[in-house]
């Protein structure tokens, strides 16, 4: 069986974009978005400059993240290597998106379904090569079966140093640069310096590019390019420095508000029925109210986050091809049936208390309830970690900051509740010491996660934008003042007083903080350029 890639040539390639236009006019790709473009870089100072041409496009990866992440198997990898698609099994999730280290993955404007280069693999079936490798003018772009000794690419790959791009990923890409330069394969290492006619895209029509986030790659995303002084809108002069004059247009964040929102109403939910039920399976005494208003509160939230989790599909009329069309491999597949099976057990319990049969349920359920509570706060960690473009999002201390916020959302929720619910204020004195615990957790998580060595250069960025760069304020004044060390303060000083009704402001000040917290993490790590 043959195993397909690519081989860029860099001596020959003159950037005249013909590859573009071919693939544009093979796949009527729309404007805005590309699946092959062409990236410029240039070096030096006027008369001792260089530039420098690289096309950019999926890898094809052997490893393919993106098939790993998609939840309906719309992205798949054919016999022949080649990583392909189906227009009509997808959801729009972007978790591809959110998954290839290359940002080879668009969302296309008109079918809302993911796409990208897929080696034109309807040609390669009648014995034909892809439209780019046809159209080049100067042969720099070379595909072929790489385990055929007789193929150039084969021939190429055994005599020329090739490089490929982010291959710390461990992806093991297919798509190889002869002379290809650094600056122009790794992100950010050439900057963008200024703009004349032509030389971006940034009025693109790519996934939320009318929502502002369409600019300069590196100033708009609010990343600060090297040699930038602070005020100016244009770095300084460093002529030693590469520069990027044209790239693709900026997709912007794929995953919106609806995200954190849904990672924010999924810790209430589970932390609500966690700790009444983590309770009652300890033998402790729970008034049934309690209960009831832990499995209600869990009920609502599930719903909400369900609702949020649809919302952010671009294609939400598929949403149940997650459930009915699994690829297994997928966290989304496996965390939407947790909390399905989440939901069900709390409907179940409900149901059962409704009959009359309350104690019995609460003996046999108490701890499934539990456990699946458990999965429910801390599945969207490996979720995110599944999205291996995003290194911020790699770190192990993600369940334990998911975990966190589970607990200080449910006692802060449930400490809320019990100002209208008597059965809940016997357990005052259980949540106001899980809201303490959670907090410092929290605290902990968050200098964990900012403060420690990262993995790379790109999580490095993600965690200066989020503690030094645009986020600072949000972050410090949100995240830690307001969210963490008051609602700290006020419900130490609760308990001392015995004022219940500090802890409450604590409580409702903890759950703002959450919900900004989650916004930061997640909208930070995708201001990072892969390309």
């Amino acid at each position: 069986m043959a195993n397909y890639g690519f081989i860029i040539d860099n001596r020959k390639c003159i950037g005249c974009h013909a590859c573009t236009v071919a693939c544009k006019a093979e796949h009527e790709v729309p404007l805005g978005v590309n699946r092959t473009w062409v990236k410029y870089i240039e070096k030096g100072e006027f008369p001792d400059t260089q530039r420098a041409f690289h096309v950019m496009r999926c890898n094809h990866c052997e490893d393919a993240p993106c098939v790993e992440a998609c939840p309906v198997t719309a992205l798949y990898v054919r016999e022949d290597g080649i990583v392909d698609f189906n227009w009509d099994r997808c959801i729009g999730c972007k978790a591809c998106t959110q998954a290839c280290p290359y940002d080879a993955l668009y969302i296309d404007p008109e079918s809302h379904t993911a796409a990208k280069c897929n080696y034109c693999a309807h040609r390669v079936d009648m014995g034909l090569e892809p439209a780019c490798v046809n159209v080049c003018p100067e042969q720099a772009i070379i595909s072929g079966d790489m385990d055929d000794p007789a193929s150039e690419i084969s021939r190429l790959l055994a005599r020329e140093k090739v490089t490929v791009r982010r291959p710390e990923k461990g992806t093991k890409p297919k798509l190889f640069y002869i002379n290809g330069d650094e600056a122009a394969l790794t992100p950010e290492d050439a900057p963008v310096r200024s703009d004349y006619m032509w030389s971006n895209q940034r009025r693109g029509v790519g996934h939320h590019a009318p929502s502002g986030r369409d600019g300069n790659a590196s100033v708009a995303q609010g990343v600060i390019p090297l040699g930038t002084k602070p005020g100016r809108e244009q770095p300084a002069p460093q002529p030693e420095r590469a520069r990027r004059t044209y790239d693709e247009p900026n997709k912007g964040v794929m995953w919106g508000k609806e995200v954190p929102g849904y990672v924010f109403t999924k810790a209430l939910a589970s932390g609500a029925v966690a700790i009444p039920f983590l309770a009652a399976g300890l033998g402790l005494e729970v008034a049934a109210s309690a209960l009831r208003a832990g499995a209600v509160l869990g009920l609502v939230f599930m719903a909400l986050t369900g609702i949020l989790l649809i919302m952010d599909l671009d294609r939400p009329d598929r949403f149940h091809y997650v459930l009915l069309r699994p690829q297994w491999r997928s966290w989304l597949v496996r965390g939407a049936y947790i909390i399905t099976g989440f939901g069900g057990l709390i409907t179940l319990w409900l149901a059962l208390e409704l009959l009359g049969a309350g104690g019995i349920a609460t003996a046999v359920l108490s701890w499934p309830l539990v456990v699946l509570a458990a999965a429910t706060a801390v599945y969207t960690a490996f979720l995110f970690a599944q999205a291996r473009g995003r290194s911020f999002w790699q770190s192990p201390a993600l369940p334990v900051h998911m975990g966190a916020h589970t607990a200080v959302a449910g006692a802060a929720v449930l400490y809320l509740a019990s100002f209208f619910v008597s059965g809940l204020q016997p357990l005052r004195a259980a949540l106001e010491p899980t809201l303490v615990l959670g907090l410092l957790g929290g605290l902990f998580v968050l200098w964990a996660e900012l403060g420690s060595r990262h993995p790379d250069r790109d999580a490095e960025r993600a965690a200066k934008m989020i503690y030094g760069g645009r986020y600072r304020r949000l972050f410090w004044g949100g995240s830690v003042a307001l969210g963490s060390l008051l609602p700290l303060a006020l419900t130490v000083a609760g308990i001392l007083l015995a004022a219940p009704v500090a802890v409450a402001v604590a409580g409702a000040l903890a759950l703002l903080g959450i919900l900004i917290t989650e916004h930061v993490w997640v909208e930070a790590p995708q201001l990072i350029p892969l390309a």
